[in-house]
C-alpha cells in the first residue's frame, strides 16, 4: 500500500485508529468483546481485528494474569501479529506490556500515545505514553497485512 506524503500513515493504519477511537468510553469488562457495552485490552485488539477483517484469531477464557510469561505473547503469535522494533514503531502497531513481572496486556500505539481498555481506568482511554507506560513496553507487533 502507498504512502500518502501528506499523511505518514497508510490508510487501513488511519481506520485502526479511527475504529479504536470509536471504542473509547467503553467499560472496562475482562474478556469483553462488545463495543459500547464492555472491553478488556485483548477484546479491543480483537475487535480491531473483526471490525476490519485485518484477523479472524480470537480466544476466550483467559485469565486477567497469564499463567506464563510467554502465554500472552503465543496468542499474538497465532493471531498472525509481527513483531517489529520498538523504534519502528507506528501508530497502529500494538504494544505488548508487562505489568508486575510477565506480558499481561496490550495496548494500541496512537498519535496522541496509547489507546487501552484500562482496569483502572474501567473504561478504554487514549492518553499520552508517559515513563511508566514506556516501562512497561516488552514488544511492539504490527496488525497482519499491515505495512
Amino acid at each position: 500500500m502507498k504512502r500518502n506524503l501528506i499523511n505518514p500513515y497508510s490508510d487501513v493504519r488511519d481506520a485502526i485508529l479511527e475504529t479504536a477511537r470509536g471504542y473509547r468510553g467503553t467499560p472496562f469488562r475482562h474478556q469483553g468483546l462488545l463495543p459500547g457495552r464492555g472491553l478488556d485490552c485483548v477484546g479491543v485488539i480483537v475487535c480491531i481485528g473483526r471490525d476490519l477483517g485485518l484477523f479472524r484469531y480470537d480466544v476466550v477464557g483467559y485469565p486477567r494474569v497469564p499463567s506464563t510469561f510467554s502465554s500472552l505473547l503465543q496468542h499474538v503469535r497465532a493471531a498472525g501479529f509481527r513483531p517489529v522494533p520498538l523504534t519502528d514503531a507506528l501508530p497502529g502497531d500494538v504494544y505488548l506490556m508487562a505489568i508486575i513481572d510477565r506480558p499481561q496486556h496490550v495496548a494500541l500505539a496512537t498519535d496522541k500515545g496509547i489507546l487501552h481498555a484500562w482496569m483502572q481506568a474501567r473504561q478504554v482511554v487514549e492518553h499520552g505514553l508517559d515513563d511508566m507506560w514506556r516501562s512497561r513496553i516488552v514488544g511492539v507487533y504490527r496488525f497482519p497485512s499491515v505495512a
